[in-house]
């Protein structure tokens, strides 16, 4: 796994024995069972968080069709981008914060085979008090993105 954090965003990297295809079909996957997006433990303590402090917490059901689609929420996601072609997923959480979370999700051809699947969770602050909590919330921004990343791949690889 390789690790990328910036000021604005904490990303992660891995490399899976999946062409880029089939990786992006089970990102992407929506429907009856468990996801990723909805069910890694670090989105699951992040909507818990939300009730605590007032908000929704979101209990938005994963949608019954095949794959996610824009429009579409899950959880406490709303889906922005589902690109097939630049297999590019953008979600957008919508919670309680002075500010916008995305999580963004590649994946990319590795070469001679495989994919690379690249995620980044980003804060983009509103405001004097998004400002300050950017730089509070970076130790745990970072938690999320290796807990996160490391679920996200367990469940696409397999």
């Amino acid at each position: 796994m390789r690790r990328l954090t910036r000021l604005h965003a904490s990303g992660r990297a891995s490399d899976l024995d999946l062409a880029p295809d089939e990786a992006w079909a089970r990102l992407v996957a929506a429907g009856p069972d468990r996801h990723w997006y909805v069910d890694a433990a670090p989105f699951v303590v992040r909507g818990a968080l939300d009730r605590a402090v007032g908000g929704a917490g979101r209990g938005w059901p994963v949608p019954d069709h095949g794959h996610l689609r824009v429009g579409d929420r899950a959880g406490f996601w709303e889906v922005r981008v589902a690109d097939p072609r630049a297999r590019r997923l953008v979600l957008e959480a919508a919670v309680r914060a002075p500010g916008t979370v995305r999580l963004t999700s590649r994946v990319l051809p590795r070469i001679p085979g495989g994919s690379t699947l690249r995620q980044t969770i980003s804060f983009e602050p509103g405001g004097l008090v998004g400002s300050a909590y950017l730089l509070v919330d970076l130790p745990a921004r970072e938690l999320v993105a290796e807990l996160a990343h490391r679920d996200t791949v367990a469940e696409v690889a397999r």
